[in-house]
């Protein structure tokens, strides 16, 4: 059977949508793909998560952050696991063609500004949504931050997939003014918005 890939990416999280040539499958993102491959093997899972959340791929039976390679042993203990599991996740990759599009191809969306922004004069805007499906909250958002006179220096959003309560981060060039804040809270689905 023929497989087309389709690929979105937004800041931070990637999805990739298998989608089977007859259409006759729905897309199913990416983590669901992986979850399905590592069934009954809760520690391979804790590996692999580990490596999508860094965005660390495999090539050839090592793993790298871009060109640099990760040893096992230090994957295996943020995974919280032993060596032989995270040779054993790679194995896995390895043997399958449709893990192996995934974890040959991901990698990290680049350094945050979150942590450093407050010694770059930078402000911070972290926006809690009620729906992290709903669309339109980044682009609503960075519209009432750019008519507000801010330049969007980086925009981060956490995959609703990954993390149990996933948050749009928007770091502009200078520090967020008080009346900004209302005009993000009518934003449709935002429910709580932090600024630093």
């Amino acid at each position: 059977m023929y497989v087309n890939l389709e690929l979105s990416v937004s800041a931070t999280a990637t999805h990739l949508y298998v989608i089977e040539q007859n259409r006759t499958r729905e897309a199913r993102p990416m983590w669901d793909n992986i979850r399905k491959h590592f069934e009954g093997h809760p520690e391979r899972l804790k590996v692999a998560r580990v490596l999508v959340e860094n965005g660390l791929s495999t090539q050839d039976g090592r793993i790298c952050l871009n060109q640099i390679e990760i040893p096992p042993v230090r994957i295996a203990r943020v995974a919280g696991v032993d060596r032989r599991t995270v040779n054993e996740t790679l194995n896995v990759i390895a043997a399958n063609a449709e893990l192996r599009l995934i974890f040959e191809e991901i990698r990290p969306a680049g350094a945050s500004l979150k942590e450093i922004a407050k010694h770059l004069n930078l402000g911070v805007v972290e926006i809690t949504v009620v729906d992290p499906k709903a669309h339109g909250i980044l682009a609503n958002s960075a519209t009432i931050l750019t008519k507000g006179g801010l330049g969007i220096r980086q925009a981060i959003v956490d995959d609703p997939e990954l993390s149990p309560e996933p948050k749009l981060t928007l770091i502009v060039d200078k520090k967020i003014p008080g009346e900004l804040i209302p005009e993000l809270l009518k934003v449709e689905g935002v429910s709580k918005v932090s600024v630093y």
